[in-house]
């Protein structure tokens, strides 16, 4: 029978696939449960880093290109931070969505640096002004390989081409939370703004009353200094952007794998229906031969 033998072909199909999405949510367990140790465990040295560099600046009156603030500037920086493969659900697109939240102000014009393929793919699909494109390898990222893209952009911020730079990135809550924020990263500020489609949260960094002692000179220590909380910034929303991706990863991964079971039940049945009906008929006809004999 032609439907019985579709709906078997049917069945054989989804048990292949089914085992290629429970494949890769072991993978992305794998992964996520690497993924989520590291962003957790450098949250507190961004966070008393960022504290640090925050105290100082409202501490002493020094002049240094990275602490200033260049009014006259008509560019925004915006680091756009996604992931380089796709199954992770909308994550990508609330980045995109994110980003427009940075483009009311028709006086300033939003140049991105874009860290992930998928930022490129559907940036430039929509016609957005990309300054650089930094590749994202498909391993675990390392402070070294920040070092390039944290230097392009506060070489941009010291020639007066930025008036502000920020970072639009997936914060990892949990694993079934993953939500895209905004951060200033340029000028340095106290603020720091997490926005979300249900709430704004502006988390202060708190004022200490810390009598600093430098040795060297405070110029030449910040001089060295500033450059590690820019890095250490960046190198923790990356961090969180990967925690987020192998989450929603294995998350959608293990929803297709119990979507597949679903399905081979309902072929199933439906198969174990006709194979009974062919049954009931062959059955029939052979009752009604034996009858005609008699």
């Amino acid at each position: 029978m032609a439907g019985m033998r579709d709906i078997k072909r049917r069945i054989k199909s989804v048990q292949g696939t089914r085992k290629i999405t429970r494949a890769m949510q072991l993978v992305s367990a794998a992964k996520m449960r690497k993924a989520q140790y590291q962003a957790a465990s450098s949250r507190p040295y961004s966070s008393l880093a960022w504290e640090l560099i925050n105290n100082l600046t409202r501490q002493l009156e020094i002049d240094m290109p990275l602490l200033r603030t260049h009014r006259h500037a008509k560019k925004v920086g915006v680091l756009l931070i996604s992931t380089n493969r796709g199954f992770v659900g909308s994550l990508n697109v609330n980045l995109v969505g994110k980003l427009k939240e940075l483009e009311k102000n028709p006086e300033l014009i939003c140049e991105l640096v874009v860290h992930g393929q998928q930022a490129k793919t559907l940036t430039a699909r929509m016609g957005k002004v990309i300054g650089a494109d930094f590749p994202k390898l498909d391993k675990t990222t390392a402070i070294e390989d920040i070092y390039p893209l944290a230097k392009y952009l506060t070489d941009l911020y010291q020639t007066n081409q930025y008036r502000k730079i920020y970072i639009v990135y997936n914060h990892f809550y949990s694993t079934i939370s993953q939500k895209p924020e905004i951060i200033q990263l340029l000028p340095f500020s106290p603020e720091v703004v997490r926005q979300s489609k249900e709430k704004q949260e502006v988390v202060i960094s708190k004022k200490y009353g810390y009598n600093y002692q430098f040795e060297p000179e405070p110029t030449k220590v910040l001089e060295h200094l500033l450059p590690r909380i820019i890095e250490s910034q960046i190198y923790q929303a990356v961090l969180e952007s990967d925690a987020s991706e192998h989450s929603a990863r294995m998350i959608m991964m293990k929803n297709a794998t119990d979507a597949a079971g679903d399905l081979i039940d309902d072929l199933t049945l439906s198969y174990n229906q006709l194979r009974q009906n062919k049954i009931t008929t062959e059955l029939a006809e052979i009752t009604a031969g034996k009858i005609a004999l008699e």
